[in-house]
């Protein structure tokens, strides 16, 4: 089920402790979390003066090993070193920092990506700290996986957390669209505009759906940020309910994903 963090956007970097959760099991979030399109990649490479690339928050290498896929050179940069092992498991070079004070050692970069991962970075001490690694003509862009199960299906899901864990900020696929991450975006925009160096920001969208089977979208639920915070026994009766959702829906379903992009040119 698509969930937002519960701090607000402009707030979300200050909540520390829930973004570096997700390494609690780094591995599980390695092999159930999405990837991103092609197109989006391509696109991103194809607007970037090189190929050299650093990746912001890079977890462990999702998006990295995409870019390095279609022969860039990648560096990710990862707060939490649990995260980081596995993605140097990968052959992805890590170094274990918070982006805002990364040391660039006078490094140049053609692109600085961030997937999934610019809401938990402070948005102007960020956009200054990318103006910073990249060369005059750069690109940053940073972008989000919005997810939209089928209608009844997301419902049911919504209907398992309300009752299982209240409170919790989670929609239904009636409520859930590109528009919930429209908040992420402009507050990176902002943050952007303010730290300067930059040309104006635009956004992208990319269209594209992953198959799920009943296992598969239990391995990936506790992947999502805050649940790693649940008692075991809470996290338990989630799975259960969320998994006789599943049952009843034939045991599979297909989500409709939707990349969301901004990025913007780093001025000469």
């Amino acid at each position: 089920m698509p969930t937002v963090p519960a701090e607000p956007a402009g707030e979300a970097h200050r909540a520390r402790a829930l973004a570096e959760s997700f390494g609690a099991d780094a591995d599980r979030y390695d092999r159930a979390r999405p990837g991103y399109p092609a197109a989006m990649v391509d696109r991103i490479v194809a607007a970037s003066p090189g190929r050299n690339v650093v990746d912001v928050g890079c977890g462990t290498g999702i998006a990295a090993r995409q870019f390095r896929a279609v022969g860039c050179t990648v560096l990710g940069v990862e707060i939490d070193p649990r995260m980081a092992a596995v993605a140097r498991r990968h052959g992805i070079e890590v170094e274990v920092s918070p982006f805002e004070t990364w040391a660039t050692g006078g490094r140049g970069f053609d692109a600085v990506v961030a997937g999934q991962t610019w809401h938990w970075v402070d948005p102007a001490a960020g956009a200054a700290k990318a103006a910073e690694a990249l060369r005059p003509g750069g690109r940053l862009a940073v972008f989000w996986n919005v997810g939209t199960p089928p209608a009844d299906l997301g419902a049911a899901f919504a209907e398992v957390y309300r009752r299982v864990v209240p409170g919790f900020p989670v929609q239904d696929a009636a409520t859930m669209a590109e528009s919930s991450y429209a908040p992420f975006l402009a507050n990176a925009a902002a943050g952007i505009r303010a730290a300067g160096g930059f040309g104006e920001p635009e956004e992208w969208s990319f269209d594209w759906s992953r198959s799920y089977t009943k296992r598969e979208w239990l391995d990936h639920v506790p992947t999502a940020g805050g649940h790693s915070r649940f008692p075991p026994e809470q996290l338990a009766e989630l799975l259960s309910g969320i998994g006789t959702a599943l049952d009843d829906a034939g045991g599979g379903f297909t989500m409709a994903y939707t990349a969301v992009v901004l990025t913007v040119v780093r001025a000469g």
